[in-house]
Order: structure tokens, then sequence, then C-alpha cells
């Protein structure tokens, strides 16, 4: 845990040194309140050995994302997420719609006349469109109790021995916590993807599919990085349960994400050119607005070679796509675990190659092998459960992701735990 601490104290450091002004402003102001942090909870997690790792982890939270939020939320300027959330919100109340429409976005110089997110993100608009005052109705306070809500939810269903410890672990990770101090949108996506796994990845048959594909259709309706799950889970489910079921969760995913697409969004049954002008050609670099979100990724360096550069990238990109379809179409994954590491492969694959991507897309890959190592170990974590078979259960628990979270309070449903991960 100190070592951990450590490493992303060396992150924030960089981020804090190297972080600009302007659309980077918010990324800096993050960094140098977590760069301390991180360097204190490795310092109080490899001196205090008893209670270290939880005051290592709290100290983490206020730290690296209560106090950055609420600086950000009450003194530094308000970030373009929360501008386009805030306004999607009105929209939607008052013209049934959250994105402006093609003619309204020409006479526009701002970035954030755009909306980027597809309809159900608009949900954390509404408190403020709503009237709620001060933080009750700024949509970053919102994010984090959703965040916060769901992963903690996902490790509870998983079957972890700390469900407590675990997402305390996941929200204190720059992956979640940056990305909520400075209101980017994607820790609810993902808290909802946890879900998903871990519904499906419940050892009691039938799994409950149902529930799953309600909680993917939700990840769905909120942004396009949620889709590329469902053909992989599907992959899945055809290998472990069948063609039938895999059928169902389809079906159920469609129909939540075209209902969401209602609620949220009804004009668009009539103007749907707008969405794709938004959610579309907006984050492919295809409007007289650019997209800030350009990092140096192999994608969008292709795409500024040359005048043909971004017809290049975007072939190369659909390439990918097709490799990464044939790839699950040929060795689909056999459980819930296979498909998790196929889906954070294929995402790192395309945001590589998404001439209009940022650095950020890459917390989805990277929150997805988090969630691996918390729920199923890691390959050096496993090699010394298997050498220790001599050894008694609460040794061997230990061993496990999570043992040097709670080795301290052992119980004996954490000792039977650690028996069937033996057997």
């Amino acid at each position: 845990m100190a070592a951990w601490f450590a490493a992303v104290a060396l992150y924030a450091g960089g981020l804090a040194l190297f972080g600009g002004t302007g659309s980077a402003f918010h990324d800096r102001v993050w960094a140098e309140w977590a760069v301390g942090t991180y360097a204190v909870s490795a310092l109080v997690a490899l001196l205090w050995r008893s209670r270290g790792t939880d005051a290592a982890m709290l100290i983490s939270l206020a730290g690296a994302l209560i106090a950055p939020a609420i600086w950000l939320l009450t003194i530094g300027p308000g970030a373009n997420e929360t501008k386009v959330l805030e306004q999607a919100a009105v929209g939607l109340l008052h013209h049934g719609t959250p994105y402006l429409s093609a003619a309204q976005i020409a006479s526009q110089t701002r970035v954030t006349a755009y909306n980027p997110y597809l309809p159900d993100m608009t949900i954390f608009g509404l408190p403020h469109a709503l009237g709620l005052p001060g933080p009750l109705g700024s949509p970053t306070v919102w994010l984090i109790a959703c965040s916060a809500a769901l992963i903690l939810l996902a490790f509870r269903i998983v079957g972890r021995p700390d469900p407590v410890r675990s997402s305390m672990l996941a929200i204190t990770s720059p992956m979640i916590a940056f990305a909520l101090a400075v209101t980017i949108t994607d820790p609810p996506v993902l808290g909802l993807l946890f879900l998903t796994f871990a519904l499906l990845g419940r050892k009691a048959r039938p799994s409950p599919v149902t529930g799953a594909a309600i909680l993917l259709g939700v990840a769905c309706a909120m942004k396009t990085t949620a889709w590329l799950t469902l053909p992989v889970l599907v992959a899945m489910l055809v290998t472990r349960d069948g063609v039938r079921t895999a059928i169902k969760f389809t079906a159920i995913t469609a129909v939540t994400t075209a209902v969401l697409f209602v609620v949220f969004a009804p004009a668009l049954l009539v103007h749907p050119v707008d969405l794709i002008q938004n959610t579309v050609l907006f984050p492919l670099g295809l409007t007289h607005i650019a997209t800030p979100a350009a990092s140096p990724v192999p994608g969008h360096l292709i795409a500024s070679a040359g005048p043909d550069g971004h017809k290049v990238a975007i072939i190369l990109l659909i390439a990918a796509g097709v490799a990464i379809a044939a790839w699950i179409v040929l060795r689909p994954p056999a459980d819930v675990k296979a498909a998790t590491w196929r889906l954070a492969v294929a995402l790192t694959v395309v945001f590589a190659l998404d001439p209009e991507a940022r650095f950020g897309y890459f917390d989805y890959p990277l929150a997805l092998c988090g969630w691996i190592a918390l729920c199923y170990g890691l390959p050096l974590w496993r090699a010394r459960q298997a050498a220790a078979t001599a050894e008694p259960a609460a040794v061997v628990a230990t061993a496990s992701p999570l043992g040097e979270l709670s080795h301290d309070h052992h119980s004996e449903a954490n000792e039977e735990d650690a028996l069937g991960d033996r057997a």
C-alpha cells in the first residue's frame, strides 16, 4: 500500500509540474492538492502498520478528492463539463432536448455550446436546472455521490471480504478521485460497468441477467464509451450461458438505452441530426469548433501529419474496430474476468487510435484493470496463494489482493472466503 501511494504521488507530482493553464488548469490544481496528500498517505501506510492503511485511505479521500473538489467549486473557475451539464438540463426542461441545433451552434464560438454526452448524462445537471441552491445544485456533488454509491454497491455484490476498504481504495485512486474532483463524467459510467460485471459474475445461477442488462443500458445512455462493453459481454454470455441468454441481455440493454434516450431527449424523435452533430461529429473533430480533447496519442499525431492525416486516422480506427470484433468472435471470453480483460485491451486500442482522444480516456482501461486486481487478484498474489497451501487460512487470506487492507480485522467469514479461494 505504501508503494501504491508513492507511485500515485509521483504521478500527481508530474502533473503538478507540467500541467499548464487554460483547459489544464483544473488538472494542475488537483495535482497540487494530491501530490502532498498521496506522499503523506505513503508514509502513514509504511510507518503505521496496525492502522496505517485505513488512515492513508482517509487522508487520500480528504486531500485528493474532497478538498480539491470544494476548492474548485467555491474558489476556482467552473469546469467546462459543469457548464455543459447545466446548459443541457436547462435545454431539456425548456425545449425537450439537451442539444443545440446545428443552426444554433453555427452562431456559437464557445466549445461548451456542444454537448458530447448522451441524453442520460443530463440527469446530473437537473438539480441546477430545478433551482437547487449552492452545492446541492452542482453536478460535481451529484457525480461524486452517485459514483461512490455505485462503486460501493458493486464491491458488496461481488462478495469481497471488505467492500468498504475496496471501494475506498478505488475512489481514492487517481482514475476516480482526479476525474470527480475536476468534474469529469466518467466515474458514474465506470460504476455502472462495475455493477454489471458484479451481477454477471455471481456464482448463483441463473445470474441476474435482467438487472445487469438494465444497468449497462443506463451506462450506454450516458456515454458512447460504454457501448463496446455490450458486444464483449454478449460474446461471453453466448459461451457461458447460451445464445438465448445473450439475446435476452442484448434486447434489454437496447430497450433500456432507447427508453432513456426518449425520456431525456424527446425532441430527438423530430430532430435526430442534433444528436449526431453533438455526440459524433464534434468528438471526431468534424465541426467548426474544435474539440479540446486532443492529446498527443498516436491517432491524433497521425491526423495532424498532413491534409489526409485525419482520414487515415479514421480508417485505422475502423480497421482496429474490425480486428477487435474478429478477436472477440473467434476467441470469445469464457467468464466475466476474461471479458473485462478483453474490454480493457479493446478500449486501449480504440483510444490510442482516436484522432481526438485525450489521455483521460485511458482511465477506463486502467480502472478496469484495477477492478480485476481487487476482485480476482494479480498473478503475483495468486502465486503466493498457491505457495501457501500448507499455511493456516488466515495467512492465506493475507496473500489476497485485499489482505493488506484487512489483515488486522480477520473474521471467521474472511477465513472461510480464503479457504474457498484455496479450494
